[in-house]
């Protein structure tokens, strides 16, 4: 039997709150609001009853009752639609969605001038060694100015994996603020499609022995768990950087410890934990040429509220039965639109 009222629900917050706004103007769609708590009573209606979950990206914040896994589906026996905020996909197990008929679609590009400045700002540091002087001049009287000499970004080789979103704009920016040469290994783009963004396309042993500076920007999954193992970080050149905003895990933190202890890399920015936030006395903390943050890239008041606004006007689209333009799943299609046509009475319209 149709129904006529779309319901939505989150848990605990959303990235910005006009995601809020905008779906309030609509009267058929309603949104819930669960606590960031398990086994709470109040949530098993709203699950039993929802169509759509807007849910948080970061897997160590978000309570695990909650990650869109097999547990959760079969609490929501109509869930259509599962939108994550931002890129990443972290909470979503996306063949279990797939195998349940669930379309899982995310805003992708909604904060990938945030992420790319950021990632620029942390090569900036590390090449002026603005992190080293900063530290000595905080805790030792006295600095030899000669002894924390840098280099330039200019002319040099930046290394990219995944130059979608973020790591194109990363390379906008290099190869137009800084004649940077750009090597890209991306598997899912040919030589012309990486060429229009301004970058080479390289493999990643190529590019890792060729790169002054090494970004990671693709999602992390089965494919890239790893992937910047003690093998890999041994074919950087010893000047060179190693630079992440993507998610914690595509670089071996064990790994990356020994390279910099070992002196084979010159220095690290991290933006992502294999577990976030990260304790005091992780190892990597103790280097002084290693900058950190907490996930907090793509944490600007305008990244937030474009990621809303993305979000809303894509959820709104899909409870429409429009053409949904960021899916994860696209092979969930067929059993996807069949329950849509069950739920809500005519059959929507599949990405362009």
């Amino acid at each position: 039997m149709a129904v006529n009222t779309k319901r939505v629900f989150y848990v605990d917050h959303v990235a910005a709150t006009n995601f809020l706004d905008i779906l309030a103007g609509r009267p058929d769609i309603r949104v819930d609001r669960l606590e960031n708590v398990p086994g709470e009573p109040s949530a098993t209606p709203v699950l039993a009853a929802a169509h759509a979950f807007q849910i948080g990206s970061a897997r160590d914040e978000l309570d695990p009752s909650f990650h869109a896994g097999a547990a959760l589906l079969a609490r929501t026996p109509d869930l259509l639609v599962i939108s994550t905020n931002g890129a990443g996909y972290d909470t979503v197990d996306l063949d279990a969605c797939t195998a349940a008929g669930v379309l899982v679609v995310n805003q992708a590009g909604g904060n990938k001038e945030a992420v790319a400045e950021h990632a620029l700002a942390m090569m900036l540091c590390l090449a002026k060694r603005i992190i080293e002087t900063d530290r000595f001049m905080r805790r030792s009287d006295g600095i030899e100015r000669n002894a924390f000499m840098g280099t330039e970004l200019k002319n040099k080789t930046l290394g990219i994996i995944g130059i979608g979103h973020v790591g194109g704009r990363l390379a906008e920016l290099c190869k137009a603020l800084f004649n940077m040469r750009i090597l890209a290994v991306d598997p899912y783009l040919n030589a012309e499609q990486i060429a229009a963004k301004g970058a080479e396309k390289s493999d990643l042993d190529t590019m890792l022995a060729a790169a002054d500076y090494v970004s990671v920007n693709c999602p992390r999954t089965a494919e890239t768990l790893k992937l910047m193992d003690a093998r890999a970080f041994g074919l950087m050149q010893k000047h060179a950087y190693f630079i992440t905003t993507a998610r914690g895990g595509i670089h071996d933190e064990a790994a990356l410890e020994a390279a910099l202890r070992e002196k084979r890399i010159a220095g690290a920015g991290l933006d992502v934990w294999f577990k976030e936030p990260p304790p005091k006395d992780h190892p990597l903390m103790a280097f002084d040429t290693v900058l950190v943050s907490p996930h907090t890239a793509g944490v600007t008041r305008e990244s937030r509220a474009n990621i809303a606004r993305i979000a809303a006007e894509q959820m709104i689209d899909i409870l429409d039965g429009k053409p949904p333009s960021r899916v994860l799943n696209p092979a969930v299609w067929p059993s996807y639109a069949a329950r849509f046509e069950a739920r809500f009475g005519f059959a929507p319209q599949p990405q362009a």
